[in-house]
């Protein structure tokens, strides 16, 4: 893939999105899906118009979308299948609405993530903000752009107690976040609820840390090359690498060097402190 097949996807992804996803918003329902999280007709419409762009200018690569049945996901990422595995052009990573909850209660702040899996690693990702027409790519050893400008994720010259965070409470252990939220270290907190866009927004420098305990390989595929190739930084709370596959990870980020060092020593010594309550190891 090169940077004008990049550009090109960015356009095919940003034409989709505002056709089935702006026309939509604020006029469609919701229902809860067996894991318990929501399902609009704006997901599925989103999955199966852009499954069939993509066949169209990329028959060789198959797609695996969060919508689809975990058979079929497991099918495509084994590689079974006679068009499935990396050998037969790789395949697409799809979340068609990264943010449904806020979709679907009328909050402007949602993505598509679409990412290029070959031999075992991303290779290219574009997250698309259609509310805010952002859209965030990057191609392996080729860097990230914001809109097709250049995107660098900043140093940062202040402290970490100054620093703003993203964190999501919900799915860490009970413990960490506790001592989290009594002891932390930065000064403000926030969590929007799209964990494609918390990458990018790591990435462009508008929050210095992240933290989430529990993310699918949909939700941050694009997201983890975009900040990669921007010059961030990133880990898992247990520390090994994170495997492209359907299990659920943790990720600890930062854009700067720096803070992320001391934002993943702090991280550290807490799960060390709760070791008694629960290990951070099952994040």
């Amino acid at each position: 893939m090169t940077p004008a097949d990049l550009s090109a996807l960015e356009t095919i992804v940003r034409t989709v999105a505002r056709e089935e996803l702006l026309e939509r918003f604020r006029r469609t329902s919701r229902r809860e899906k067996a894991d318990g999280s929501w399902l609009t007709e704006a997901d599925l419409a989103m999955q199966s118009r852009l499954q069939a762009e993509l066949a169209a200018r990329h028959p060789g690569i198959a797609l695996l979308g969060e919508e689809m049945e975990k058979a079929e996901q497991e099918r495509l990422l084994t590689g079974a299948g006679k068009a499935s595995s990396a050998d037969h052009g790789g395949l697409w990573i799809l979340d068609p609405l990264d943010g449904t909850s806020n979709y679907a209660a009328g909050i402007p702040l949602f993505a598509v993530s679409l990412a290029l899996m070959r031999q075992g690693r991303i290779e290219a990702g574009i997250v698309f903000d259609p509310m805010h027409d952002e859209s965030f790519a990057a191609l392996r050893g080729h860097g990230a752009t914001l809109n097709g400008a250049p995107l660098r994720a900043p140093a940062s010259a202040i402290p970490l107690a100054k620093t703003t965070a993203c964190i999501d409470f919900k799915r860490l252990p009970a413990a960490l976040a506790a001592r989290i939220a009594a002891t932390p270290p930065y000064s403000s907190q926030r969590s929007i609820g799209s964990v494609a866009l918390d990458w990018c927004w790591v990435a462009a420098g508008r929050f210095h840390l992240y933290l989430h305990g529990r993310q699918s390989l949909w939700d941050y595929a694009a997201g983890s090359l975009i900040l990669a190739e921007a010059g961030g930084h990133a880990d898992t709370l247990d520390g090994r690498p994170a495997a492209l596959d359907l299990v659920p990870r943790s990720a600890v980020c930062a854009a700067d060097r720096g803070l992320f060092e001391q934002w993943l020593d702090y991280l550290l010594n807490q799960g060390r402190l709760n070791q008694a309550a629960g290990s951070i190891n099952d994040a």
